[in-house]
């Protein structure tokens, strides 16, 4: 891999960790749902002059049931749901959770798709679910306002990632990256545009909660989407992905540095679970195999 491309790769992680930052920093003072429409609407923003100049709009049109189904299952679903689940986890504990993703593409694959898993890929969903028990078991309160539930709402949108990755390949397989992210932040937005004038806070937000949602909206999602196809392009897709390992390590360099989080026993544990977890299956690393003699 080259500099250029390591620095992507590094810039990438920090822009997708951060989000779980701004999230907690904006979150409480618009509500999960209306942070959400100013992401996607921003983002939207962002990539839709781009779309006009590479004179891919009627790309759009063609795809348009493709582009509305992975929009609602890669930006509108889980987007909102981890804004809620911001109010009451830790942003270190969330990039940790989103770890997941890989894992749960990896099960909606073998489940759906009957993709053959392998042994290494099916260890490493064992292994990556017993590091979600590990982090949830000294945190989980399903108490009305605890942790157990944002816990739970973050999983599910690792689940509609996981989704998400898999519509995408059916359904946008041949269709130009850029028009994938530009559309599915278009759908993004009119989808929840009635959601957010619903859920509009009654008191106008201050200037570090409108420029935590902005930084949102133009870094950590159309500039890194930007960055993610890019490099897509210059290492291949395999090689991309792997920014999944370096999320969470920005998630809670973040978190403690801005928020005062503290990172405990459990969750170094868990949290190390889950990586491996990962790392196995997406295939970056391999189970041990016996050799014949």
């Amino acid at each position: 891999m080259r500099m250029r491309d390591l620095c992507d790769l590094v810039l990438l992680a920090a822009l997708w960790g951060g989000s779980f930052l701004f999230m907690r920093y904006a979150a409480p003072a618009f509500g999960p749902l209306t942070l959400i429409w100013l992401r996607v609407a921003v983002a939207a923003a962002c990539l839709t002059p781009l779309l006009m100049l590479r004179r891919q709009v009627g790309a759009l049109r063609e795809h348009a049931f493709g582009i509305v189904v992975v929009g609602v299952f890669s930006s509108a679903l889980p987007f909102a749901l981890i804004a809620w689940a911001m109010l009451s986890i830790t942003a270190g504990l969330a990039s940790i959770l989103n770890a997941t993703v890989p894992i749960f593409t990896a099960l909606i694959g073998a489940m759906w798709l009957r993709e053959r898993l392998g042994a290494t890929r099916a260890a490493g969903l064992v292994v990556g679910f017993v590091g979600v028990l590990v982090l949830a078991a000294g945190q989980a309160d399903f108490k009305p306002g605890g942790s157990g539930w944002a816990i739970l709402a973050m999983l599910l949108a690792t689940l509609s990632y996981g989704f998400a990755a898999h519509l995408t390949r059916r359904l946008l397989g041949e269709v130009p990256a850029l028009v994938s992210a530009a559309g599915s932040q278009i759908v993004a937005a009119i989808v929840m545009t009635p959601l957010a004038l619903w859920s509009w806070p009654a008191e106008s937000p201050g200037h570090l909660a409108w420029s935590a949602a902005i930084t949102l909206g133009v870094g950590c999602t159309a500039l890194a989407f930007l960055i993610f196809f890019r490099l897509i392009a210059n290492v291949g897709a395999a090689r991309a992905v792997t920014v999944t390992f370096l999320i969470p390590l920005f998630g809670i360099l973040w978190g403690s540095i801005f928020l005062g989080e503290r990172l405990d026993a459990g969750m170094l544990v868990g949290g190390a679970i889950v990586v491996l977890g990962t790392a196995l299956a997406t295939g970056v690393l391999r189970w041990p195999s016996r050799r014949r003699a």
